[in-house]
């Protein structure tokens, strides 16, 4: 049986570029793109390399919201920059969700001081910045990766807050995507001022 590659995110992009000149490099990663509710929410972090925990880094999805929670607190406390952005569900639907996520992001970007940008996914929306896409770049750039969670984080406490709030959709569990219990909490109490309208099972519980 062969072993399966486990592929971590590292600094090998980012070392390449600071060889190239660049200083300040930027990971870029969102959150929420395919929920049903809430906000989107983008990151933008500049790392500084030689910490001991980087090595630690993952996409944030491959890790425990415990990990991700105190990975979060160590960039926010060691990262020369971090910057959170996020699009509301009433832009969402007033744009569409590729140019609400691209507000989000670009909103990230402009709170950190950067001469590169590392952004995941297969578009570089944003022309007047350096910078290039990296397809899965959370699973290969620690600096995306750090991005990853600290947005995941951030809307994940946005939507345990919201839950409080709106109360019966279990928002604190599924953080507004699809599941189950949100399409039957949506069919039983109707759509909230979070849902997004535009979003074809929300307009079906309209």
């Amino acid at each position: 049986m062969i072993a399966r590659q486990v592929r971590f995110p590292s600094f090998a992009r980012e070392v390449e570029l600071g060889k190239e000149g660049y200083l300040a490099i930027a990971g870029v990663d969102e959150v929420g793109r395919g929920a049903l509710a809430g906000p989107v929410v983008a990151a933008a972090v500049v790392l500084q390399p030689g910490t001991g925990w980087l090595s630690q880094l993952r996409d944030s999805k491959k890790l425990s919201a415990r990990k991700r929670e105190g990975l979060s607190a160590a960039i926010h406390q060691g990262a020369i920059a971090v910057g959170i952005g996020s699009s509301s569900p009433m832009q969402i639907d007033r744009i569409g969700i590729a140019a609400a996520t691209d507000a989000a992001m670009l909103a990230a970007i402009e709170k950190v001081s950067q001469d590169f940008l590392l952004v995941d996914g297969a578009r570089f929306p944003f022309p007047q910045y350096a910078g290039e896409p990296i397809v899965r770049g959370d699973n290969l750039s620690r600096s995306i990766a750090a991005a990853s969670i600290v947005a995941k984080v951030y809307r994940d406490q946005l939507m345990k807050d919201y839950a409080g709030i709106y109360s019966g959709y279990g928002f604190e569990r599924h953080k507004g995507y699809a599941t189950p219990e949100h399409l039957d909490a949506l069919c039983r109490l109707g759509v909230s001022p979070i849902h997004r309208r535009s979003f074809k099972p929300v307009r079906r519980a309209i």
